[in-house]
């Protein structure tokens, strides 16, 4: 029997509004994808993203563009030469391991984790705003392990010492969505490691970032924009000590864990993040993340209502997804 595809786009309201150097929004825009085949059905999630000229017509013209192919059968391996990476791959490629995973009824956890998966320590992002505001944000989740804040302003010294001085025990990466410069990055990466700040996060615009090579690394940097596939990857050595691998941008699980295979031989930290969507799009990542030194996994958290059913979460942990959510 053919696989038959569907595609939808849906939205799912944020809590409050998340801001981050470009923007602010108060919704998730998703693109969802099930494939069908022989009575079961495998799902993915995808979020079309602008920093990457995405746009969730874009992405679901180029879903549409493949369903021949996996009308057809296309393996995973296949996908990966017929599609470039990005959001719309994810959401296929995410869906056929799912569609794998019923009909075998083998979980992908049994596939590509090491060991039965855990229940993951997440970052919980705080959203970019004035110092007192982010202070607010942070001290009602100062018992939280580890926050994500989001910066990438003018006032990013006041930012960081507010937060800091509300959550006193908490691990801190900061996120600056490529919002630093040449001129301030040495002043502020100083500052970051005075006050205890665990990673620092895509500080400059990627490939504007050669002055890292040169400068001190007092805090961990990490690569977000500039790291999607592994090619190129080997580039990135001596830039950065970490990198972030999200599933919209790799382009699915796939090459997600191609990926971070090859950042560990590099040498690379890995961190595991998403962009804000639902349960459905963290699930394979949070099997992706089980060995990761950093896990961003939040997504849900963010959001007004999630997926039923959606990921457990506990505080800051997040357990391994029940196969009727995926996988």
């Amino acid at each position: 029997m053919a696989r038959v595809i569907s595609v939808e786009a849906e939205r799912f309201p944020i809590a409050g509004t998340f801001t981050i150097s470009r923007g602010s929004k108060t919704e998730a825009e998703v693109i969802t994808v099930t494939i069908h085949e022989d009575g079961q059905s495998g799902r993915g999630e995808c979020v079309p993203y602008k920093r990457y000229g995405e746009t969730m017509d874009g992405v679901r013209d180029a879903i549409e563009a493949m369903r021949g192919e996996i009308a057809g059968g296309i393996s995973r391996a296949a996908l990966l030469d017929a599609m470039r990476a990005g959001a719309a791959r994810n959401a296929i490629d995410c869906a056929l391991w799912d569609l794998e995973a019923k009909i075998t009824g083998k979980p992908v956890a049994f596939s590509i984790c090491t060991a039965p998966p855990n229940a993951l320590e997440t970052a919980y992002t705080l959203s970019l705003g004035e110092p007192e505001a982010m202070a607010a944000q942070a001290r009602a989740n100062a018992q939280r392990p580890l926050l994500k804040v989001k910066i990438g302003g003018d006032n990013d010294m006041a930012r960081i010492r507010a937060v800091r001085e509300a959550a006193p025990a908490s691990r801190i990466i900061l996120d600056a969505n490529e919002g630093w410069s040449d001129d301030n990055i040495v002043a502020n990466l100083a500052f970051a490691a005075e006050y205890g700040i665990a990673l620092v996060e895509q500080p400059l615009p990627a490939g504007h970032d050669g002055i890292l090579r040169q400068i001190a690394h007092p805090v961990p940097i990490c690569a977000d924009e500039s790291v999607h596939e592994a090619e190129g990857l080997a580039s990135l050595v001596g830039l950065y000590d970490a990198v972030n691998i999200k599933l919209d941008k790799s382009g699915g699980l796939t090459a997600a864990l191609i990926l971070r295979d090859r950042a560990r031989v590099l040498g690379f930290d890995v961190m595991v993040g998403c962009m804000v969507g639902t349960s459905l799009a963290m699930a394979p990542a949070v099997l992706l993340a089980q060995d990761a030194d950093f896990v961003d996994l939040d997504g849900p958290l963010l959001l007004a209502r999630d997926r039923v059913p959606g990921l457990v979460y506990q505080g800051s942990l997040v357990s391994p997804p029940d196969t009727t959510l995926w996988g």
